[in-house]
C-alpha cells in the first residue's frame, strides 16, 4: 500500500488509497517501522518489584512485590515534559525521566498471598474480554510426597494452589479455586489454559481436568471433572451399580452365618479411570480395523497393544490445551517423562478428546509424522485465541508469515536427524497458554531480528553485552532501532549468571528491559521508548 518510507506521506497515502479487503490491520502496523523506540534510558530509579507482562491489550503493567505477597498493576501515563527553549528535541531530558514513576502510575496494591502461600511469578492470565486476571499463589513443593487417595505415585505435591481472580480495574478479588495436596504446573501457566471464558486445570497428581467458567459476575464455575469419569452421571451410575451389586453379597454373608457355606469377601477391584479407558479403546480398534484377517488381526494386537498394554496404562496426563469449545488436545507421557528436563528424549503421546461425546477422536506419538505435518502447516490452530482478543490475532508465527515459515525450514534442513526434529517441535505442544507477546515489533513482516537473543516467547534470556538490533524486513540495510540491555557501560562482572527479560508493550513504542543475577543483587532495569 505504503510507496514512501516517511510517515507524514504514509499518512497522506492512507486517506486516499484504500487498502485490500483483510488488509487493513496489516497495513495500519507498517506504521510501526516509522515508530519505534528511539531512546533508552538506562538503570532506571525502579520501586523493589518483580515485573511480570503487560496485559495483552497494553492497559496494565502486572508486577509483584519483591516479598512475592502482593499483586501491584500499573497504567502506563509516557513521559511529559515542558520546554520553552527552541532546540527542545537536543536537550537532555529532565531528572525526573530516570524515575519508574514518570512512565507508569501505580492504580493499587493487593495481597494474594497469605500464611506460607507465595505468588507464583511466573503465572498470569489475562481475561479480555472482562479486564479479569487469573494469578496462582502456592506453598512449598514436597517432591516425596506418598501417593494417597488415588494419586500417582512420583508425582509431587503443593499442599495448597490457589486460583485467584481479580478484577484489574480496582483489585477486587471476585472468586477463588483452591486445590488442596495436588500438583499443577503453574511455571509458565502450563498446567492451566484459558480459551474465552473457558479454564482448563489439569491436576497431575489425581489425573482430573478440571473445567471452570468465568462468569461475567466475576464466579468460577465448575462445568465438569474430566479424568475419573466422563459423562457427568458416571459417578451416579457407578453408585447405584455398586449398591445393587452388594445386595446378593449380604443375603450370602447372610447364609453363611445360618452354615450353608464359606463365603471369602471378594476384595475391591481397582478400575482404570474413565478416560484412560476410552483412551485403551481407541487403540484397541485402531489395531483391530487395520487388519482383516483374524490371525494377522490377533498377532497384531498381541504385539502393538498386549505387549505394550502396561506402558498405555501407566500413561499419565501432563498438559491439557483447548482446540475450540468442544475439544481438547491432550498430552500424555510417563511419570518420569513429564518431569524430565528434556522431554523430547521421551516417548510421548497427543490426544484428542471430544467433550461432548466423551469420545477420543485421535491419538498420535510424538514422532508422528502426521501430526507433525498439522504442526508444521496449521500452527495457529494450536494458538487457539479468544475471540475477544485483538491484538494475539496477528501473532507471526511459521504458518501465517512467510519469513517465519523460511526460517523454519531452514532450521528443518539443518537439523541432523529428521525424526529428532520431529520429537522436539511437537515437544511444545500442547503451547504455553498467552505465552506469545503481541507486540508489532515482533511482526517478521516488518523487522528481522535474532530470535537467540529475543522473540515473542515470554522466556528469559542468556545474557549478552551486545545491543539487539531491529533491521528493516523492506530494506535489509537500514537499522531501525536496537535494545541494549543491562548497564550502560556494559557488564563488568564477567561471571555468566546473568540473564534478561524483555517486556514489550503490545500497542506503544515501549520495552522494558530486566537484567537479573542469581547473586541476589538489585536488577538493571532500563526502559526503551520513542522520544
Amino acid at each position: 500500500m505504503f510507496r514512501s518510507n516517511n510517515v507524514a506521506a504514509r499518512v497522506f497515502e492512507r486517506q486516499i488509497f484504500t487498502p485490500a479487503p483483510g488488509t487493513s490491520v496489516h497495513c495500519a502496523r507498517r506504521f510501526y517501522e516509522n515508530i519505534v523506540p528511539s531512546h533508552t534510558i538506562f538503570d532506571l530509579e525502579c520501586p523493589d518489584i518483580v515485573f511480570r507482562k503487560f496485559s495483552d491489550d497494553g492497559q496494565y503493567l502486572i508486577t509483584f512485590s519483591r516479598n512475592l505477597k502482593d499483586l501491584i498493576v500499573y497504567r502506563t501515563t509516557w513521559l511529559s515534559f515542558a520546554c520553552r527553549e527552541h532546540d527542545c528535541p537536543d536537550h537532555d531530558l529532565p531528572s525526573k525521566a530516570n524515575k519508574f514513576e514518570s512512565f507508569f502510575t501505580q492504580l493499587y496494591s493487593v495481597t494474594l498471598a497469605s500464611n506460607y502461600e507465595l505468588i507464583h511469578k511466573d503465572f498470569f492470565l489475562y481475561v479480555e474480554k472482562n479486564k479479569f486476571g487469573i494469578f496462582a499463589t502456592s506453598t512449598a513443593h514436597i517432591q516425596d510426597a506418598p501417593a494417597v487417595g488415588g494419586a500417582v505415585q512420583g508425582i509431587p505435591s503443593i499442599e495448597k494452589i490457589t486460583l485467584h481472580l481479580v478484577r484489574l480495574e480496582d483489585g477486587v478479588i471476585l472468586d477463588e479455586k483452591i486445590f488442596h495436596n495436588d500438583y499443577i504446573e503453574l511455571a509458565h501457566s502450563l498446567g492451566v489454559f484459558l480459551y474465552d471464558d473457558l479454564v482448563a486445570i489439569i491436576s497431575v497428581r489425581f489425573q482430573q481436568i478440571h473445567i471452570l467458567q468465568i462468569r461475567d459476575s466475576g464466579n468460577l464455575v465448575d462445568v465438569r471433572s474430566i479424568g475419573e469419569y466422563c459423562h457427568e452421571d458416571d459417578e451416579l451410575f457407578l453408585n447405584s451399580s455398586s449398591q445393587f451389586v452388594s445386595m446378593p453379597e449380604r443375603n450370602r454373608a447372610h447364609n453363611t452365618g445360618n452354615g450353608l457355606g464359606n463365603i471369602q469377601h471378594v476384595a475391591e477391584v481397582s478400575f482404570l479411570s474413565g478416560l484412560k479407558q476410552r483412551l485403551l479403546s481407541f487403540i484397541f480398534r485402531g489395531i483391530w480395523d487395520e487388519e482383516e484377517d483374524p490371525a494377522i488381526r490377533m498377532q497384531s494386537l498381541k504385539k502393538k497393544f498386549y505387549y505394550n498394554f502396561p506402558d498405555y496404562a501407566d500413561l499419565v496426563m501432563w498438559r491439557v490445551q483447548f482446540l475450540d469449545r468442544h475439544h481438547l488436545l491432550i498430552k500424555f507421557s510417563s511419570v518420569d517423562g513429564g518431569v524430565a528436563r528434556n522431554t523430547e528424549n521421551h516417548t510421548a503421546f497427543f490426544a484428542v478428546y471430544d467433550m461432548e461425546s466423551t469420545e477420543i477422536i485421535s491419538f498420535h506419538q510424538n514422532s508422528a509424522e502426521d501430526l507433525y505435518t498439522l504442526y508444521e502447516r496449521f500452527f495457529d490452530h494450536f494458538h487457539s485465541s479468544s475471540m475477544y482478543s485483538f491484538h494475539t490475532n496477528f501473532l507471526s508465527t511459521h504458518s501465517n508469515n512467510v519469513h517465519a515459515q523460511e526460517q523454519f525450514l531452514c532450521n528443518k534442513s539443518k537439523a541432523n536427524s529428521f525424526p529428532q526434529f520431529v520429537k522436539k517441535m511437537l515437544s511444545s505442544l500442547p503451547p504455553n497458554c498467552q505465552s506469545q507477546s503481541p507486540s508489532p515489533y515482533f511482526d517478521h513482516s516488518l523487522f528481522r531480528y535474532d530470535e537467540k537473543l529475543i522473540s515473542a516467547a515470554d522466556r528469559h534470556r542468556q545474557a549478552t553485552d551486545h545491543p539487539i538490533k531491529f533491521i528493516s524486513r523492506k530494506h535489509p540495510n537500514i537499522l531501525k532501532f536496537k535494545i541494549k540491555p543491562g548497564p550502560e557501560s556494559g557488564s563488568v562482572d564477567t561471571r555468566p549468571k546473568k540473564i534478561f527479560s524483555f517486556l514489550f508493550h503490545p500497542v506503544l513504542p515501549l520495552v522494558i528491559s530486566v537484567q537479573q543475577t542469581q547473586f541476589l543483587q538489585p536488577p538493571v532495569v532500563n526502559i526503551h521508548f520513542r522520544r
